[in-house]
């Protein structure tokens, strides 16, 4: 038939499921390419960057050309099993209705080449109706992350039809050790191969192009041939796509495979043996070292993305090109603090100098990016700040820093910090402004470890000026969202967030008044609630990290609290919701998130909780055996599991996978650090000089308020010393007494560049006010008006 395939563009395309059963990749940093698997077949492949899925799935399409059409994803139940401990690679068969045939398919890379390669092998209980057997391969093409654009033809090389797709600067080339019998380039729902065999069974198009549009590649393996490997390669060029596969398909696939598994093997070889406090022999400890391994990026070194998916991916098309493949520094510390947690620094310490590079001139970081640093959303949280200041220190204490010094992006964090908080813009949810118990949480660790390097270096001056803003931060947590009128409980108890506007000048401040607005909600459902009773989990970081006591009253209360409002019981053990009202999950009818939803429970809270359980002395064993029951059958942990009874129709279980996320890197951190934590009986994540500082709360440290442009505090309590922080060198004109008495008092800067007069000779009592104005030095200039703060 040849020439061009009718029905240009194609429909509309789309990605696939998220709910992964496999991620796979070569240790090497010269194998650019990283695969995942759903539902016995090949999804999203990337290249040459771990953030760039290229194609949407490669499966096979069956026929005996009279009688039936199977395709694999849909048609046949699958079996997956990992090739070998410690090696990402795979087994998977998939079995035919009745059980009448099955394909096996060993599923790796080539260990130094963008290729994958998957060897396969069609086997049936009786000859017959293996010899009736027609199979077809079929691959959709999303190159340069887009299901539009690509171009599918046919190439001669050697002797051998190739199928080849591209677009942009990107190749793809498909080829197997079995000649192709017949080929075919279609656009998808008009001429593509799925829809040419499921009419008649027939291959009966041709195609020699697609140009520009929604493609699929088919192609038909030469009968005689049960056995054989199918290779999908991809370069920069057409020559450079053709090469990687044919030098792949070129070496057999055993010796490939040994190279692979001997990568992996020895890259694990090292680690912590952290599997005798599991509870199913490690299998998910086993699985979360390589996932956390493997999400690194190899040209963008110790850049660590959230996950190899896109949640909700079928309900997703070319507008949607983030997904989780991203970092979130949030995220890739919890990550690679889970490999140090393992007995891995290396991966660490790449992260952490990827961190500095990646780090903003102001000293923040963006919500999330891509591996090579340009921001994909813009938002700011401050606890993404906070993290890689965490990050430094703990490399600080293991040992682990070489010759790297991160002193530049801690003392820039710490000013970032200062300078903007104590209101984050968004918190760890990425959906509210306010104090966030959480984030409060994370904000004193990292400044009480920016103040120990900034003391080590022998700047005091500079340590006592960050650890002041850190006791001023811990004094005030319970001022800021503790709720003493809420409904959800009887006694105080740790609200989600209070809201408020970063950079407001006026904060109302009032926890038990202000309405939190929540997103994601239906649009016929209220998406507005009284913020004191809007409960999450957030508050445990507090007991996480030493700052609270585990047995401190109102944790105590809370975890009541957060217990009857949020906690899900499946056949696995408990889970957790985000927060009571949460819209971020799947609809109430079973389908995907799209724009609202119900939030589901989210196993990583189970790791949360049973970290709370080893600050408390106890076993987290519960946890850990929850965990592990909720992992698939592959070990991975997903985002969220459905959390209703089940619901046949749409696929969903109670206590299994939704759509959202499999595998999410943040749960499998936080079950490593779990074993390590009940390993040694302690919080691994705890930092001894925040749980030193804080533990038994005592009066010695200074009691004070601070006033910056971006939070103009108004109120403060009698005893407190007020700090006033301008953000160049300025004169303090200020008064106790109405002006009775007037003083001057000039800035002070320090390590952070932050000018600041501390008012520590003025003795605060309640019912006078401390009313003051500004002298810009450098300008010459008074700010002309004045500022007051009532003592109360």
């Amino acid at each position: 038939m040849g020439g061009e395939a009718f029905g240009a563009p194609g429909m509309p395309p789309g990605w696939t499921h998220s709910n992964k059963s496999a991620i796979g990749t070569a240790y090497s940093t010269s194998s650019k390419i990283w695969f995942t698997m759903w539902k016995g077949i090949v999804t999203e492949v990337s290249f040459p960057t771990v953030d760039r899925p290229q194609i949407r799935d490669l499966q096979y399409l069956v026929t005996d050309g009279a009688s039936f059409f199977h395709e694999e994803k849909r048609d046949f139940d699958f079996d997956i099993k990992r090739i070998a401990d410690d090696t990402l690679g795979y087994r998977c068969t998939n079995t035919a209705p009745g059980g009448r045939y099955a394909i096996v398919k060993d599923v790796i890379v080539n260990p130094h080449l963008p290729c994958l390669l998957q060897r396969t092998r069609l086997t049936a209980s009786e000859a017959a109706t293996l010899e009736a057997l027609h199979l077809y391969v079929l691959c959709a093409p999303h190159l340069e992350v887009a299901g539009y654009g690509n171009t599918g033809y046919v190439k001669w090389v050697n002797g051998r039809r190739l199928l080849m797709a591209h677009n942009g600067g990107t190749w793809l080339a498909m080829g197997a050790t079995t000649p192709f019998a017949r080929t075919s380039c279609g656009f998808v729902g008009a001429s593509d191969g799925w829809t040419d065999l499921h009419d008649d069974y027939v291959m009966d198009w041709e195609f020699d192009t697609a140009s520009n549009g929604n493609v699929a590649l088919t192609a038909e393996v030469e009968r005689a041939s049960k056995e054989f490997t199918l290779g999908l390669a991809f370069g920069t060029t057409e020559h450079n796509a053709v090469a990687n596969l044919m030098q792949s398909l070129a070496i057999p696939f055993d010796t490939l495979l040994a190279t692979y598994e001997a990568q992996w093997k020895a890259t694990c070889a090292g680690m912590a043996p952290l599997a005798a406090r599991s509870h199913d022999g490690g299998n998910l400890y086993t699985s979360s070292r390589g996932l956390l391994l493997a999400h690194e990026d190899k040209a963008y070194a110790g850049a660590v993305i959230a996950s190899l998916t896109i949640p909700w991916g079928e309900a997703k098309g070319d507008d949607d090109t983030g997904g989780y493949h991203l970092v979130w520094t949030r995220d890739m510390v919890s990550s690679v603090l889970a490999l140090v947690a393992a007995g891995e620094v290396h991966t660490a310490l790449r992260a952490l100098i990827f961190l500095a590079v990646s780090q903003h001139d102001d000293g923040g970081f963006a919500q999330n990016f891509w591996v090579n640093g340009v921001a994909y959303w813009n938002g700011t949280q401050l606890d993404e700040v906070a993290f890689p200041m965490i990050l430094a220190w703990q490399l600080h204490r293991a040992g682990a820093l070489e010759n790297f010094d991160p002193y530049e992006m801690v003392r820039k964090g710490a000013g970032f910090l200062i300078r903007n908080g104590p209101v984050t813009p968004q918190e760890r949810w990425e959906e509210a402004s306010g104090y966030s118990p959480s984030t409060l949480a994370s904000n004193i660790v990292a400044l009480t470890c920016a103040a120990s390097f900034a003391r080590a270096r022998g700047d005091d001056r500079t340590a006592e000026f960050i650890q002041d803003h850190a006791d001023y931060l811990e004094s005030h947590i319970e001022e800021w969202t503790v709720t003493t009128t809420g409904s959800l409980g009887i006694g105080p108890y740790y609200m989600r967030i209070l809201p408020e506007l970063a950079g407001d000048e006026h904060p109302a401040e009032d926890k038990e008044s202000r309405m939190l607005r929540i997103a994601n909600r239906a649009p016929d459902e209220p998406n507005e609630f009284p913020a004191r009773d809007v409960v999450d989990g957030g508050f445990l970081e507090l007991v996480r990290h030493g700052i609270r006591a585990h047995d401190d009253p109102i944790v105590l209360n809370t975890l009541k609290v957060v217990d009857a409002v949020l906690k899900v019981d499946t056949p696995a053990g408990p889970a957790w919701h985000r927060y009571n009202h949460d819209g971020y999950g799947q609809r109430r009818d079973g389908g995907p998130f799209i724009s609202y939803g119900v939030g589901r429970a989210w196993p990583l809270l189970t790791g949360e909780r049973g970290h709370y359980e080893v600050a408390a002395g106890r076993d987290p064993a519960p946890y850990l055996r929850t965990m592990e029951r909720l992992a698939s059958g592959t070990a991975l942990l997903c985002e969220q599991i459905w959390d209703e009874p089940d619901m046949p129709a749409a696929h969903m279980q109670l206590g299994k996978p939704t759509g959202s996320a499999m595998p999410l890197l943040w749960a499998h951190a936080e079950y490593v650090k779990l074993l390590r934590s009940a390993t040694d009986g302690t919080v691994f994540d705890q930092v001894p000089e925040v749980a030193e500082r804080y533990r038994s709360r005592t009066t010695t440290n200074k009691k004070m308020e601070v006033w910056t442009f971006t939070r103009r505090v108004r109120f403060m309590h009698a005893g407190e010393m007020l700090r006033v922080i301008g953000g160049q060198p300025f004169s303090l004109r200020w008064t106790a007494d109405q002006w009775s008495t007037v003083r001057d008092s000039r800035s002070q800067a320090n390590g952070l560049d932050i000018d600041h007069v501390d008012l520590d000779d003025v003795v605060t009592t309640t019912g006078m006010a401390i009313e003051f104005t500004f002298f810009w030095t450098g300008e010459n200039r008074w700010e002309g008006r004045n500022y007051v703060v009532a003592i109360r």
